[in-house]
């Protein structure tokens, strides 16, 4: 082979083909001629290819005692199939075939015709998926094929494709956000790339500071917003909501006025289809939603709208933040267009500063080159699973089952949470496991396939729980787990932070979807023996603490908490975590080979040290709580408190509670009076200085109408505000800002009147307060008079 800057020629034909290292941005399976036809657009780095896969089948499975009816069938309605007998069988070992279309409509057909007769088996699997995944592409693959140079991009007709496992392109991405009415009459819209920001607005034209393009109608914007994507040729159009809003409210507009949304890169138009989630499909490009990327990546906020998100992560605002937007945007449509268009396009910087700085797209590339899920397919762990499971499956010789085949439904057990000591402790260790479910699936070869072949031979298999048992051999997914395990090591060496996230989301992500009813692979056997596997783990390695005479107080999931002598310093606590995650290491070492002969990959680290550390009662019990305690660590030279599961990391919970649990914790730990603490907050309170940290805020979980029965006070506060007209719009989703006043809860408009103090000091310091250890409410006075009777 030649080498001509990064393009491979193929010799050995009157005419040299190239071959391309590129990256997977679009796939579709369309019908040409009557055949089916896959098509795949990538990004190069000589430019966009659009690649044409020419003479393939569909095909799905049937059980070969089933074959005479469904030939029989099928014959009768028409279909145009091959059916044929493969080396392949379901999980019951029966024997199966294959059948196989050349056009669409016949796979489609065949489908609906054999729906209730037979059991077909992985029909639901688009074929343009099926070709990459049976070649293990995941993103990045080595094309070629026959030539064809079209406007803006190379056309390869013929194509091939073949895995590129380490090619990672550079993608351009254009920020997009629509305003429009409550009826999603189009006003403006915002684009921001590297390259330009823009807003297109309907209007007459007046001087601005930023670009703005005046355009007379809905048909004329339209028109402009196609103009511009093809001039500036993103390969990625990102927003907020995009998928969901914005390109479904563009697309019924471009629908009910008659207008093509061509910003394919071929001069093809936007589809956009809806069943269980929505779907846009624009050749040559990629949608890709700034939430659904977020939620993806495991960030947790209190809402995920970008005025929360934008404040969080950039520390600005929107520059309409009220609950009313909607009116607010309506008038300056009318009445100051010039201050709709910036709002516009900084909800386009903001989602834009969002994606770069989180590098969010680095995380859906690194989550396609691992999966091979398209970049925007967002959630989605039970087809990333499917993806890297199946194509090894086939080739070990059995198909994937249907859903819930084996008749089992019993619930798996969920993590191990040991009952707590609660107290206040001076030195406690927390010893975690390190990703516990992938290791024990790796060390016990816990497997969809190993659980069928286990039972084929028992004398030899793993137990698992539940009458589970796994073969020694034959399995995937123990291999599957070590792969993701040294590339995320790699990963971390070559400081690749976004590759880490996503291999440590789908790796954790293994245990659900095996305990997911809606995985084709889903066996109850599989996920408790995992679970209990985790909680047999958890117990004895408490038991082997004790023994070596620590106390352990706590345990959940994977981490384990360890009482250590309160006089000891720092560095004899780190020794001591130390060689407690060495010896443990070492059992479980023996454990696995001496009572299994299995290699253990199960690994405990020492993980914090907390001095002091806090574990509260259940309210109002003498029990010790579960998933909720604080700590403090030492971090940089400087002392830092560790809140799990307490108020001050609740959202439901007003600021004034959150300010003064860190201050009595503070206090707690520094051996200072707690009472004083809490009777300074009891007088702020009191004494109104405090009034704006007494707001609560929690969402609305169904529209207003939808409550009628015990009703809450967010939503009673929201009601009585609707009834007089201080508010309109809320709804499902909508955040309620309230206050409880002498009169009951009443909504946080401009000013608080009238608070219930008493209300607040009963359910916002008092229930923490209690919580503490040794503590006597009779002690709290008020401004010196005598003890509140509350």
């Amino acid at each position: 082979m030649d080498i001509i800057t990064g393009v491979y020629f193929r010799r050995g034909s009157q005419l040299a083909q190239a071959v391309y290292p590129g990256f997977i941005l679009s796939r579709q399976q369309t019908s040409n001629k009557g055949k089916i036809r896959l098509c795949y657009w990538l990004k190069t780095h000589q430019g966009v290819i659009k690649a044409f896969i020419e003479h393939e089948k569909c095909v799905f499975f049937i059980k070969r005692v089933d074959q005479g009816r469904v030939k029989h069938s099928l014959e009768q309605a028409g279909c145009q199939f091959h059916l044929t007998d493969v080396p392949l069988k379901h999980f019951d070992q029966a024997a199966v075939c294959a059948l196989y279309f050349s056009s669409l409509s016949d796979f489609y057909t065949a489908k609906e015709v054999l729906n209730g007769q037979v059991s077909m088996y992985e029909e639901d699997i688009r074929h343009a998926d099926r070709y990459l995944m049976e070649r293990y592409i995941k993103g990045g693959v080595w094309v070629t094929g026959q030539p064809l140079q079209r406007d803006g991009y190379l056309e390869l007709h013929s194509a091939k494709l073949k895995a590129h496992p380490i090619f990672v392109p550079h993608l351009n991405m254009l920020s997009l956000d629509i305003e429009c009415s409550g009826d999603g009459v189009l006003f403006s819209v915002g684009l921001v790339s590297d390259q330009d920001k823009t807003v297109i607005m309907i209007g007459a034209p007046q001087p601005s500071d930023i670009n703005i393009i005046w355009v007379e109608d809905e048909i004329a914007l339209l028109r402009k917003l196609c103009a511009l994507i093809v001039q500036l040729d993103p390969d990625v159009l990102i927003g907020w909501n995009v998928i969901d809003f914005d390109c479904v409210v563009l697309h019924e507009r471009a629908q009910a006025l008659g207008v093509t949304l061509d910003i394919g890169r071929d001069g093809e138009a936007m589809h956009v289809s809806s069943g269980n989630f929505t779907r846009v499909l624009i050749p040559g490009r990629v949608v890709i939603d700034g939430i659904d990327t977020m939620k993806n990546a495991t960030y947790h906020f209190e809402t995920f709208k970008l005025s929360f998100v934008a404040k969080e992560v950039l520390g600005r605002d929107k520059l309409i933040s009220q609950d009313n937007r909607l009116e607010e945007i309506i008038r300056q449509f009318h009445e100051d267009k010039l201050s709709l268009a910036k709002y516009n396009l900084e909800d386009c910087q903001l989602v834009w500063d969002i994606f770069q700085q989180q590098s969010l797209l680095d995380f859906a590339i690194a989550r396609t080159r691992l999966t091979g899920l398209e970049l925007e397919r967002m959630g989605g762990s039970v087809a990333a699973f499917t993806n890297l499971y199946l194509p090894l499956l086939h080739r070990s010789g059995y198909i994937a089952p249907n859903l819930g085949e084996h008749g089992l439904n019993f619930d798996s057990p969920g993590g191990y949470v040991m009952d707590s000591k609660p107290g206040l402790y001076q030195n406690v260790l927390v010893l975690d496991f390190k990703s516990l479910y992938p290791s024990i699936i790796r060390s016990f070869c816990i497997d969809p396939m190993g659980l069928i072949e286990g039972g084929r031979d028992e004398a030899s298999a793993i137990p698992g729980f539940n009458k589970g048992l796994f073969s020694r051999e034959y399995h995937h997914l123990p291999q599957l787990v070590a792969q993701l395990w040294e590339a995320r090591h790699q990963a971390k060496l070559e400081g690749e932070h976004m590759l880490q996230q996503a291999i440590k989301i789908i790796m954790n992500s293994l245990y659900g979807v095996l305990g997911s009813k809606g995985c084709r692979f889903y066996d109850p056997r599989l996920s408790s023996s995992i679970t209990m596997r985790g909680h047999e783990i958890m117990q004895m390695t408490r038991r082997w603490i004790e023994e070596m005479g620590y106390e352990v107080i706590y345990g959940d999931t994977d981490s384990t908490f360890v009482k250590v002598n309160d006089a000891l310093n720092g560095e004899a606590c780190q020794g001591i975590g130390k060689m407690l995650m060495t010896k443990i290491n070492q059992r479980w070492a023996c454990e696995l080979s001496e009572n299994y002969n299995l290699q253990s990959f199960l690994e405990i680290e020492f993980e914090t040290h907390y001095s002091p550390f806090f574990m509260p009662t259940i309210r109002g019990q003498e029990t010790g709580s579960k998933k909720r305690y604080v700590g403090q660590i030492e971090r940089n030279g400087q002392p830092e408190l560790i809140f799990k599961g307490m108020e001050t990391v609740r959202s439901d919970w007003t600021s004034i509670a959150k300010e003064y649990q860190q201050a009595l914790i503070r206090a707690l730990f520094d051996g200072k009076n707690v009472t004083d603490i809490t009777e300074h907050y009891i007088n702020l309170i009191t004494s109104g200085q405090a009034d704006e940290k007494l707001i609560y805020k929690k969402r609305l979980g169904k529209s207003l109408d939808a409550y009628v029965k015990n009703i809450p006070p967010h939503v009673r506060a929201a009601k009585e505000a609707t009834r007089l007209g201080l508010v309109n719009g809320l709804g499902k989703g909508s955040q309620i800002a309230y206050y409880i006043s002498q009169s009951g809860p009443q909504l946080f408009v401009e000013d608080i009147k009238q608070l219930d103090y008493t209300h607040y000091i009963e359910k916002q310091i008092l229930p923490i307060y209690r919580m503490l250890p040794n503590i006597d409410e009779n002690a709290i006075n008020l401004a010196g008079q005598r003890s509140l009777d509350l």
